[in-house]
């Protein structure tokens, strides 16, 4: 800092030195206006809040559409997010509820897509191509089963079973109580074996 700089106003890094930081200390440097390290926020989570928003609105260019607004808004209201480690599940909640709104206003009658990229946390690291191909498939199935369950659950189900969100990040997403959630994911499991038969996914 030279002499004369302004002790108040932070000074961006280079953007590669926040790569390693943690969600927490990245989002108090974007709230003091580092937007620096709000492009790696922005990078770390939206492939994932794409996949989420295409879940709950399976058409693909409004899903860009709420992941881009969704980080719009929350640029301008993270100085008021009052801790910074719930920046996930608030961010999900932003995305969460922009996608609910899209998706009960327009209720698209549209194919599921079967390649069910909004399902890619749930395909193993590295599997064979045979393994592979049956996982696509399968996955296709659990896509075309989830468009079935009421949002609600879906949201619930996919941001625990396929983001790993804890049951307490999910309940901030949704803006619900623990035992909401856990009872909306128990409801989502129960009817997605009931639709799937023996394939399931779960995690404790």
């Amino acid at each position: 800092m030279t002499p004369d700089a302004d002790p108040s106003v932070v000074q961006p890094l280079d953007a590669g030195a926040y790569e390693e930081w943690d969600d927490a200390s990245l989002v108090g440097r974007a709230a003091s206006g580092d937007d620096s390290a709000f492009a790696v926020l922005v990078r770390r989570y939206q492939g994932p809040l794409f996949r989420h928003a295409l879940r709950l609105t399976p058409d693909r260019r409004l899903a860009e559409d709420i992941v881009q607004e969704a980080f719009l808004t929350a640029w301008r209201r993270l100085p008021t997010l009052q801790t910074p480690e719930a920046f996930r599940g608030w961010l999900y909640q932003i995305t969460t509820r922009r996608s609910i709104d899209a998706f009960r206003a327009r209720r698209p009658e549209q194919p599921v897509d079967t390649t069910a990229p909004e399902l890619d946390g749930l395909v193993a690291a590295e599997p064979g191509p045979e393994a592979r191909a049956e996982q696509r498939a399968q996955l296709g199935d659990l896509a075309a089963a989830l468009q079935e369950l009421p949002v609600a659950q879906r949201a619930a189900w996919a941001m625990r079973e396929v983001d790993g969100l804890s049951y307490e990040e999910v309940a901030v997403a949704l803006g619900v109580p623990v035992s909401t959630v856990r009872g909306r994911i128990a409801r989502a499991r129960r009817e997605l074996v009931e639709r799937m038969g023996s394939w399931q996914t779960t995690r404790d």
